[in-house]
């Protein structure tokens, strides 16, 4: 019902709102054209015909009060200053064109401009009224006027002000919003690389193995193959959690959570399937971690013995998480080929693939750092990363 009652108001708005402004200062003219035609034509005495013409030149500029102010009230003051002199009491007791005026100049014109209107508007009232009556009452109009048009441009000033502080407010939105959904692209492209290439990596690895000892060794090969699969298990596993985010809001998410260190075991024994030898150090009262912390443990390790089994040639890995204070050590290394022509640099300009970028990424992301590079005298390959290991600790802490 509320809706119904005001939806006439609504249109007229809309309809109002929609008409040029011309043709509303030009209905503008046409009134105070009235009003001056009306007082000259009731006076006491006939009048010819140039002073309808001086009363009607009052109101013709004001179509074009909007685009020059102080040029249309100079020309319809102007004439109006005419039709005072020569024919003073046909004079509207309102004139409505020198009330627009007025406004129009305050509301739109320069503050130079304003203020030296009001100036010559005030003397004009004070010397060419003949009585204190008429001139108290042209002063109330004109200095009333001009004070409206100067409110309307202050509310038209904090509305524009206003707009551009919630245009800036959705620019700041939308560069944060594509800002989230990049580093959330970003997270799930580490995540996706991490898990698919180290589980890809091992099945490769074991499948190549297993048809050399299916016949020599069928034991063996049985528990490649088992390998092979609870490795591609694994990895389905790992790959729900992370889509888990791109599922519809509102859907239930049968999702483990993120990796913990206390599934370091687990990840060892499936490289060690590949003929790895891994020795483990997990310090066993690292207390709590944060959860991110943890995982990036995790991931770090993880990309560091794919990495170690795809591209270095090595039989043997040392992993080795232990807590110094409020820092968590991760390290680990290999006995590979290493990079010789490599021995002075780290992960921080380190140009290789993206597994040792996104192990940067990682570290950096909780608050840490990681490094890369090649083991002692050039021999085998070493990844280690320092992270916080309590709530609010600072990099500049992890870094030392």
């Amino acid at each position: 019902m509320d809706g119904d009652r005001f939806a006439p108001g609504r249109a007229w708005r809309t309809w109002f709102a929609g008409v040029s402004p011309y043709v509303l200062d030009g209905l503008l003219a046409v009134g105070s054209a009235g009003i001056s035609l009306w007082s000259v034509y009731h006076d006491d005495v006939a009048r010819p015909w140039w002073v309808y013409l001086l009363a009607l030149g009052t109101a013709l500029p004001l179509p074009w009060r909007r685009r020059a102010p102080v040029t249309v009230m100079a020309v319809s003051g102007g004439v109006s200053a005419v039709l005072s002199v020569v024919a003073h009491p046909v004079m509207p007791q309102l004139p409505l064109y020198a009330v627009i005026s007025v406004y129009t100049v305050a509301e739109r014109a320069r503050d130079w401009q304003r203020w030296a209107v009001l100036a010559v508007v005030v003397a004009a009232n004070v010397v060419g009224t003949r009585s204190p009556n008429g001139m108290l009452f042209s002063l109330l109009t004109s200095v009333g006027a001009f004070v409206f048009g100067s409110l309307v441009r202050e509310l038209r000033r904090l509305a524009q002000v206003e707009a551009e502080r919630a245009r800036e407010a959705g620019r700041r939105a939308a560069s944060d919003a594509a800002r989230a959904v990049a580093e959330e692209r970003g997270r799930i492209a580490r995540e996706m690389h991490d898990i698919l290439a180290h589980a890809v990596s091992l099945m490769v690895i074991q499948a190549e193995a297993g048809p050399l000892v299916v016949h020599k060794d069928p034991e063996r090969a049985i528990r490649t193959f088992d390998t092979i699969a609870d490795s591609g298990r694994d990895a389905m596993v790992q790959l729900r959690r992370v889509l888990g985010v791109l599922k519809e809001d509102g859907a239930a998410p049968e999702l483990a959570p993120q990796p913990r260190l206390a599934e370091l075991a687990g990840l060892v024994e499936r490289v060690r399937g590949a003929g790895l030898r891994v020795r483990l150090d997990l310090d066993g009262s690292l207390g709590p971690l944060p959860a991110d912390v943890e995982a990036a443990a995790y991931r770090i390790v993880q990309e560091a013995l794919t990495n170690t089994v795809k591209h270095s040639g090595a039989d043997r890995a040392a992993v080795r998480v232990v807590r110094a204070g409020e820092v968590l050590e991760v390290l680990v290394s290999d006995n590979g080929r290493g990079v010789r022509h490599q021995v002075d640099r780290t992960v921080s300009d380190w140009s290789g693939g993206r597994g040792l970028v996104g192990i940067r990424e990682r570290a950096a992301a909780c608050g840490g750092r990681a490094e890369a590079g090649p083991g002692p005298e050039g021999n085998g390959f070493v990844v280690s990363a320092r992270l916080p290991a309590g709530e609010g600790v600072s990099r500049e802490k992890v870094g030392r």
